[in-house]
């Protein structure tokens, strides 16, 4: 749908701009409403729909040419991510696709990792999905326990994972795994896993979540699982905290897109709601309360949108540190929040209602300050800065 908040954004060029009515036409054309509710009864994306992503050059849009893709930047996959969250297709996992594994393996891989990879990563010949989360580890890295123990020519991975995104497609997953158990932070290391003839490897719940239903969000197991030392993500041991710690505030900065996206979409549709709707002989938008609610809700979008466009533009050149990354995850996945749950009261009791676009809305935007990193966790990355 068009909104009120379609203005291109001050990173955008007019090759952006023609790409963002490209995505926008894609997205409409192949994400139909009764399609969105099947994937979320379904509990996941067919992979029919991934291979039109494909065909439509939406999967690996910032992998260089070389290896098939369109050799974008950061800024493709913010369109990307932000023109999904509008269409109301936030738990497909294709961000994660594009804008966390795959740089992973273009930026760490080996020569050979990222020819064996990286085009099928584009043509959607692989799913891919990285598995950081345990039961008993999640913001601190630190407490990993799956091991990779050095047989020969290979290592054996055991260990659990949860709350796994992609995970039952997954065809490719990036493990973190201990390499070292006595040297701490330095004893983490990252393994490309291929799981179509992995013997231990099993899937385990497609989880029953509160809101995302269309991503098949797993537990995995790993039991001895047996994985050529070529798959070692850089070739070296140790280098995986290091690793995932450069990669998350870019994972962080496109959570805190998703969760604009979300913002400006329940505003959006609020708003076409209240034109519309009648009460005591009078539009709902007419009543001063349902004007002042909008009004506010409408400048928390845009002072987030200023914000995450600042932290994009930030990030495009190099320049996005860590918590730079946490403030805008935290900063708008809070205000997101507050944002739905004051355009679906305006909704009254349809908005209640799962065929309304709002109660998913409001369903969605609330694992924004979860997963990713809690706002807590958030609040002392911030913390930290502040001596510095």
């Amino acid at each position: 749908m068009t909104g009120i908040f379609d203005q291109p954004s001050r990173w955008m060029d007019e090759e952006l701009v023609l790409f963002d009515d490209s995505v926008r036409r894609t997205l409409a054309d192949n994400v139909s409403p009764e399609r969105l509710a099947r994937w979320r009864d379904d509990g996941i994306v067919e992979r029919a729909a991934w291979r039109e992503m494909a065909e439509a050059g939406l999967l690996g849009i910032s992998i260089a040419p070389e290896y098939g893709g369109a050799g974008g930047d950061f800024r493709h996959e913010a369109v990307l991510i932000r023109r999904l969250g509008l269409a109301g297709a936030d738990g497909w996992g294709v961000p994660l696709h594009n804008g966390i594994v795959a740089p992973y393996i273009e930026r760490y891989g080996t020569a050979e990792q990222r020819r064996r990879w990286l085009p099928k990563i584009v043509s959607g010949e692989v799913i891919t999905a990285i598995a950081m989360t345990e039961p008993g580890a999640g913001s601190d890295l630190r407490g990993i326990r799956t091991n990779a123990v050095r047989e020969g020519g290979a290592y054996k991975i055991s260990g659990q994972k949860t709350f796994i995104s992609n995970g039952q497609h997954a065809d490719l997953i990036i493990v973190v795994a201990r390499t070292d158990p006595a040297a701490g932070s330095k004893g983490i290391s990252l393994f490309g896993v291929e799981t179509g003839d992995a013997v231990g490897f099993r899937r385990g719940r497609n989880l029953d979540k509160v809101g995302l239903e269309m991503a098949d969000t797993s537990e995995l197991f790993f039991d001895d699982v047996e994985v050529p030392a070529a798959n070692l993500i850089g070739g070296e041991e140790g280098h995986g905290l290091h690793q995932l710690m450069q990669q998350l505030p870019q994972e962080r900065l496109m959570i805190a897109i998703e969760a604009l996206a979300l913002m400006e979409a329940a505003v959006d549709h609020t708003l076409a709601y209240v034109r519309d709707r009648k009460a005591f002989g009078q539009r709902l938008l007419d009543f001063q309360n349902t004007q002042f609610r909008l009004a506010e809700c409408k400048t928390e979008a845009m002072v987030a949108r200023s914000f995450v466009d600042q932290c994009i533009a930030d990030h495009v050149r190099g320049e996005l540190d860590a918590a730079g990354a946490s403030m805008a995850k935290l900063w708008v996945a809070e205000r997101a929040q507050r944002v739905v749950d004051s355009c679906q009261q305006l909704f009254g009791g349809y908005g209640y209602m799962n065929e309304y676009p709002i109660a998913q809305m409001y369903k969605d935007v609330r694992v924004k300050r979860i997963y990713g990193g809690t706002s807590e966790i958030m609040k002392l990355l911030i913390a930290r800065s502040l001596e510095q």
